[in-house]
């Protein structure tokens, strides 16, 4: 019989040992958390963001080692309505600063600054203590403004500045996070109940999965001292882990159950699970972890961090479904299925999937052409707007305004425009070279004036900062339009094009940058249309490869490639019909940008190849065994999909469910990714595996197992290029097993 697969082999041993087993499993989680805690997170630095011009001039503001500004706070008074009162403002703006200035952690309160139009009265402050942490430590400045307001309700008196609007972002993100853990789980289990029809059994997916993330989490900050962390990844985890750690677990108990429900023990049905839905999940795995390992490639820390998440909470989700979970099964045995919720249980019984899923089929099995080609077109239709994709990182303008601190910066940015976007301007040269570079920039800082595309200088004069060995220079420019605007665009292409070079061009030895949050845009974007084709020509391939080597079939791994192409392509389609258009603003809770989030149709793209091999691993593998045991096509790609039905359309629900979730935070990243996720998991779970797929299958009948000679499997079935016939005393099947 030969040496039994790793997978056979730790379940069995998880089975046998189900105590050790999960003594083992909640120590590694436990270490893996606490360890990574304990090892705290590296974030990254402007080497590691260096994308560009904008990245260059970054570098070499690090390069200048700029002792750190300060943290800066600002009252600011206005009109409530009308023309503001300069006699009230001004009292305001003494009460204001008297009161301030006994607060702890307040160094300094300048003088009042009035703006150009005399709408607005703005008391800068600036705050001791590290500028980093500056936005922890701000609470008591608020409270202190809130106070004055309270004393002055004619007039409107808001704290606005960096900190401020640091913590209301903090705490919006915080409130996300939470709101998605807390949906996600409720929403999970109810799925898996309806699923199962018990409470332990839908329990146990959503135990793994989350020891899973908190495992992820860990690991994650402990691998942060390789690969920097950024923002997102503590979300894409969470978005990950509880899709594939639910998914694989799910088909996991399926297939014991099934095996226990034909009189198998409690041992031998895990062992038999393993070895057919283990196997699986395993090559699954193994999928997504490729898929995710593409953007590696793309060069910069953003993605490195999302892939170094995503691969860490995909390996541990297989891990425990490996070790765990069958330990799990083993010691509940039939208890799994307590305690039953009789409506749903009695339903379940019935198994009515497959018939319903027979009827859905029918037209694709009946008029495969017809279907194959309508279907096609119609998701072709879907895609085609993706073509006129456009790519900007959200800013501040962004952010949503329900908070107070971002209607103060909006009134802010109106009655002092250079507090707005901001341009930055960095040169470096040699240090006999500082003082010509520094009449440089004050010539660029005057060429801007009467510029529409530019706001006014203050009346200190141009904002430029020179080194302390004098080899860099940093002059700040600011633009009275929104970073994502045109306007904002056409000042920085002048900048970069003719002002700058203009200006510092004839400086020997000077090299001189572009960056804000502008110019990040435009470079960023840039870069994602340079590495996109590498990461998809990598992740393309190595699919393909892991799927012709899984099937022993060419022509199953390259419709799996044409097929996952096609959902992903009517995901962004339908991303762009959504996020770059209005009509869509009142139902998600958002305001358009007119883009899409810079980094998300890479991240989608190998996300989705590596999800949708979970379909279709095991729908493929279910249609294979049937021809396998002499079934024609036709009926063997009904009896595959209409067998899996149940396990993969609750597998899809989970997924779509928990990426529906992030489509209600608050930011535009996390509902542009959870829109995008969820609908091409619906598109991928429902068009492409009840139309596309199995139209296809039938149309091209025996030579969906086409393969060159030396990917045919060897044996006694060789000459058909099929696996074995289903035997009940051959358990293991030569290719992957079924759910």
């Amino acid at each position: 019989m030969g040496k039994r697969p790793v997978t056979v082999r730790m379940a069995r041993w998880s089975a046998e040992h189900p105590w050790r087993a999960i003594a083992l499993w909640v120590a590694f989680v436990a270490v893996c958390f606490v360890g990574g805690n304990m090892a705290g997170t590296r974030e990254a630095t402007a080497q590691d963001d260096a994308i560009g011009e904008s990245g260059r001039a970054y570098v070499m503001i690090e390069d200048g080692k700029f002792a750190d500004e300060p943290a800066v706070d600002n009252v600011l008074i206005t009109a409530r309505s009308g023309k503001l009162d300069a006699k009230a403002a001004a009292a305001v703006a003494e009460d204001a600063t008297a009161k301030l200035r006994t607060v702890t952690g307040v160094e300094k309160v300048g003088d009042p600054i009035p703006a150009r139009d005399g709408s607005a009265l703005l008391v800068p402050i600036t705050m001791a203590g590290d500028p980093d942490s500056a936005s922890d430590r701000v609470a008591p400045l608020l409270a202190a403004t809130a106070e004055v307001q309270a004393a002055h309700p004619q007039l409107r008196v808001e704290e606005v500045g960096g900190p401020s609007i640091g913590k209301a972002l903090d705490d919006t993100l915080g409130k996300d996070f939470q709101k998605a853990e807390i949906l996600s789980l409720p929403v999970t289990l109810a799925i898996l109940i309806l699923a199962f029809g018990a409470l332990i059994a839908a329990g146990i997916p959503v135990l793994l999965a989350l020891s899973s993330v908190a495992a992820a989490m860990g690991l994650s900050t402990l691998a942060s001292h390789l690969v920097p962390m950024g923002d997102a990844t503590g979300s894409v985890i969470l978005l990950i882990g509880m899709a594939v750690g639910v998914d694989y677990s799910l088909f996991y108990v399926r297939r014991e159950r099934e095996e226990r429900a034909k009189g198998r023990g409690h041992v031998d049905a895990v062992e038999i699970a393993a070895e057919t839905s283990g196997h699986a999940v395993v090559v699954s795995g193994t999928a997504v972890i490729i898929a995710m390992a593409g953007l590696f490639l793309a060069g910069d820390s953003t993605f490195s961090s999302l892939a170094t998440g995503s691969i860490l909470v995909v390996a541990v989700a297989v891990l425990g479904s490996l070790t765990v979970l069958p330990a799990l099964l083993a010691k509940l045995g039939r208890w799994v299925d307590r305690p039953r919720v009789p409506l749903i249980w009695r339903l379940r019984g019935r198994g009515g999937d497959g018939r319903v899923w027979r009827k859905i089929l029918t037209p694709a099995l009946r008029r495969p052409a017809a279907t194959l080609a309508v279907s096609v077109l119609a998701l072709l239709a879907l895609a085609a707007p993706a073509l006129g994709m456009k790519l900007k990182f959200p800013g501040t303008e962004d952010l949503p305004r329900t908070t107070a601190a971002m209607q103060a910066y909006d009134r802010l940015t109106a009655a002092y425009p250079s507090n707005g976007t901001t341009h930055v301007v960095a040169v470096q040269a040699p240090a006999g070279q500082a003082d010509a570079v520094k009449t440089a920039l004050v010539k660029l800082a005057g060429s801007t004036q009467g510029d529409p595309l530019f706001a006014p200088l203050e009346t200190t004069g141009p904002d430029i900062d020179v080194s302390a060995d004098r080899t860099v220079a940093v002059l700040n420019l600011a633009t009275p339009f929104s970073a994502r605007s045109d306007q904002a665009a056409d000042s920085l292409h002048e900048l970069r094009q003719q002002l700058a070079p203009a200006a510092l061009g004839s400086i020997p030895g000077a090299k001189y940058a572009v960056a804000g949050a502008v110019a990040e845009n435009e470079d960023y974007a840039k870069h994602i249309w340079h590495t996109l084709p590498i990461v998809a020509g990598f992740v393309l391939a190595l699919t393909f490869l892991v799927m012709a080597w899984t099937f022993r079939s060419v022509v199953v791994a390259l419709t799996s490639i044409l097929l996952n192409l096609l959902s992903a392509g009517a995901a962004y389609g339908l991303m762009v019909l959504v996020f770059q258009n209005h009509w869509a603003e009142g139902l998600l809770g958002f305001t358009s940008t007119g883009a899409i989030v810079t980094w998300l149709p890479m991240f989608l793209f190998v996300v989705l190849f590596g999800l949708s091999m979970d379909y279709h691993v095991f729908v493929v593998s279910r249609i294979r065994e049937a021809v396998g045991r002499g079934v024609p096509t036709r009926e063997a790609v009904a009896d595959g999909i209409a067998g899996s039905a149940g396990t993969v359309s609750s597998a899809a629900i989970v997924m779509v469910a928990v990426f529906s979730i992030f489509a209600t935070l608050s930011t535009i990243d996390m509902k542009q990714l959870g829109v995008g996720l969820a609908a091409a998991i619906l598109l991928d779970a429902t068009i492409i595996r009840a139309v596309v797929l199995p139209s296809l299958m039938t149309l091209l009948g025996p030579a969906n197992w086409w393969a060159p000679r030396f990917l045919r499997p060897r044996g006694r079935h060789a000459a058909h290029g099929l696996p074995s016939p289903s035997d009940p005393d051959e358990r293991v099947p030569e290719l992957v097993g079924a759910p």
